[in-house]
C-alpha cells in the first residue's frame, strides 16, 4: 500500500471482536468522515466534537432503521488517526454491527486495512512508529510486564531516550563542525579528546538500552524453559505443580512422556513456556525415540533448562557429562523428590531440591526461573525503556556499530570530517526506529499484523 495515497479516502471497520456481546464499536475516519456520517445519520445534522449522541442509525439508501446507538465526533486533528473520525456504539452480536458497517461502506466508506487507522495516525504525527508498535503490544501482549513496557512505550519511554540519543549523535557531529571551522587554529575550540569522549558515552548509553534487549524479547512470547533429565526424574510431576494443573500423565513407569508437553506460566507477570519433554536415554523403543527426538529440538532452542534428578544421589557420569554441554548461566538444577530422600541431611550435589508432592521448594525455584531468565530486567528500574523487538535491538546495534567505528577512524587518525560519515549513519539508525524516514515496506510489516478495527 503506497503511504501516500491512505488519506485520500475514508475507511471504515469493526473495532471491538465478533461475536455475542452488549457493546460493538465501529470507527471511520478519513476526509469523508462528516459527509458519511450525515447519510447513515441524517438526525444528527450538528455533532459536537467528543460528545456523545445518540441517533438512529439508517440504510443510506433504504432508508431502514438498523439501530439507536451512540455516537462521538472527533474532527482533526484532534483524533486518534488526525482526520476527521467518527465512533459508533451500537448493540452488540454478530448481525448488528455488520448490518451498520455494510451502511458506511454504502454511505461511501471503504473497508479499512489491518493496522490502517493507527498506521494514519503515525503518517498524521499523531504517535511515532515505537509507540504505533507499542499499541499492538497492549492488544497482542499477553503478559503483564509486557503489558507495563508496552503502556509505558505508549507514553514515549522509549521514545524518548532514542530521541534523546539520536540528539546526542547530532550534537556530536555539531563538536565537529566547529572543529572543522578552526582548521588554521593549533588548538581549535573543541579538543579531539573532547569528541571522542562523547561518542564513548554514547557507545555507553546504547550498550545499556541493548542490554535490556535479549530479555526484552522474551516479554511476547515467554522465556521457553525446557524440563529435562532421564526418564523418571520427576518431569511431569513438576510440570504439573508448577502449572498447579495437570496437564502430563504422572506415573512410576519409566519413559510416559512421549511427546513434548506446553503450557504458559506467569511468575510475578513474566512469562514462561514451560515444555515437559521425554525423559533422556538410548532406546530401541521407535516412538519413545522420537519423543526422545522431539526434546533434543526443544532443549537446542531453550532460553532455559531444567535439568532434574532426583535428590539424595550423586549426580551419574551421563548427567555429568549433559550439564557440563548445556550454557551455565540458562541452566538450572533441580534435585526432585526431596521428600522421598532417606537422609535428608545429606544432599548429593548442588541444586534447588523440590517436593512436587508437598510444594516445598516450588516458590525457590519460580524465584530462580525469574531471576534466570529476567534478571536484568528486574535491575532495571519500574518505568526503564525496554527494547522488546529485534527491529529495535537491530536498529541500535547498527548505531552503536557505526559510533564504534568512529572512534576506531579516530584512533587511525582518518580526518574528522571522514570519520563524521559514520555519525551520520548511526543518527540514520535512530530515525528508522522512531520512524522520522518512512518506508513504505517498513511500514507494511509493522502494521500488517495489526487486527483490521486498530
Amino acid at each position: 500500500m503506497n503511504s501516500s495515497l491512505l488519506s485520500a479516502d475514508t475507511i471504515a471497520a469493526i473495532a471491538t471482536a465478533q461475536g455475542r456481546g452488549a457493546v460493538a464499536v465501529l470507527r471511520f475516519s478519513g476526509p469523508g468522515a462528516a459527509d458519511v456520517l450525515r447519510r447513515i445519520a441524517p438526525a444528527l445534522n450538528d455533532p459536537q466534537p467528543r460528545l456523545q449522541r445518540l441517533a438512529a442509525i439508517r440504510h443510506p439508501e433504504s432508508g431502514e432503521l438498523l439501530d439507536r446507538a451512540l455516537v462521538t465526533w472527533f474532527p482533526a486533528p484532534r483524533s486518534y488517526t488526525g482526520e476527521d473520525t467518527v465512533e459508533i456504539a451500537t448493540h452488540g452480536g454478530v448481525l448488528t454491527p455488520q448490518l451498520v458497517l455494510d451502511a458506511l461502506f454504502a454511505a461511501g466508506a471503504r473497508p479499512a486495512q489491518p493496522g490502517e487507522f493507527t498506521r494514519r495516525a503515525y503518517l498524521n504525527g499523531r504517535l511515532d512508529l515505537l509507540q504505533a508498535e507499542a499499541v499492538a503490544d497492549l492488544i497482542d501482549g499477553r503478559s503483564p510486564a509486557l503489558h507495563r513496557a508496552a503502556v509505558h512505550q505508549m507514553e514515549r519511554g522509549l521514545s524518548r531516550r532514542v530521541s534523546d540519543l539520536r540528539d546526542a549523535v547530532i550534537g556530536t557531529e555539531a563538536l565537529i563542525a566547529y572543529a572543522i571551522d578552526f582548521p588554521e587554529e593549533d588548538e581549535p575550540p573543541v579538543p579531539p579528546a573532547r569528541i571522542r569522549a562523547s561518542a564513548q558515552e554514547l557507545i555507553a548509553r546504547l550498550d545499556a538500552l541493548l542490554r535490556t534487549a535479549p530479555e526484552g524479547e522474551l516479554l511476547r512470547d515467554g522465556a521457553l524453559t525446557v524440563l529435562a533429565g532421564r526418564p523418571n526424574a520427576g518431569k511431569s510431576s513438576l510440570f504439573n505443580a508448577l502449572l498447579g494443573t495437570e496437564r502430563a500423565i504422572v506415573t512410576d513407569i519409566p519413559g510416559t512422556t512421549r511427546d513434548a508437553l506446553e503450557s504458559t506460566l506467569s511468575i510475578q507477570g513474566y512469562p514462561f513456556r514451560l515444555v515437559d519433554t521425554a525423559g533422556l536415554r538410548t532406546t530401541d523403543d521407535v516412538v519413545e525415540g522420537m519423543g526422545i527426538e522431539v526434546a533434543r529440538r526443544y532443549l537446542s532452542a531453550a532460553d532455559l533448562v531444567l535439568v532434574l534428578a532426583e535428590a539424595g544421589r550423586p549426580l551419574d557420569d551421563e548427567e555429568t557429562l549433559f550439564l557440563a554441554t548445556l550454557p551455565s548461566g540458562r541452566t538450572l538444577l533441580v534435585r526432585t523428590k526431596a521428600d522421598r530422600r532417606e537422609d535428608p541431611a545429606t544432599d548429593h550435589g548442588d541444586g534447588i531440591h523440590v517436593s512436587a508432592s508437598t510444594g516445598a521448594g516450588l516458590p525457590e525455584l519460580r524465584e530462580a526461573l525469574l531471576r534466570t531468565a529476567f534478571g536484568a530486567l528486574l535491575a532495571e528500574p519500574a518505568e526503564a525503556p525496554l527494547v522488546t523487538r529485534e527491529r529495535h535491538a537491530r536498529a541500535l546495534r547498527t548505531a552503536r556499530e557505526e559510533i564504534a567505528g568512529f572512534v576506531a577512524a579516530l584512533d587511525d587518525e582518518v580526518p574528522m570530517e571522514f570519520a563524521a560519515t559514520h555519525l551520520r549513519a548511526a543518527a540514520g539508525a535512530l530515525e528508522d526506529l522512531v520512524g522520522v524516514v518512512s518506508v513504505d515496506d517498513v511500514l507494511d510489516r509493522v502494521f500488517g499484523s495489526f487486527c483490521v478495527g486498530k
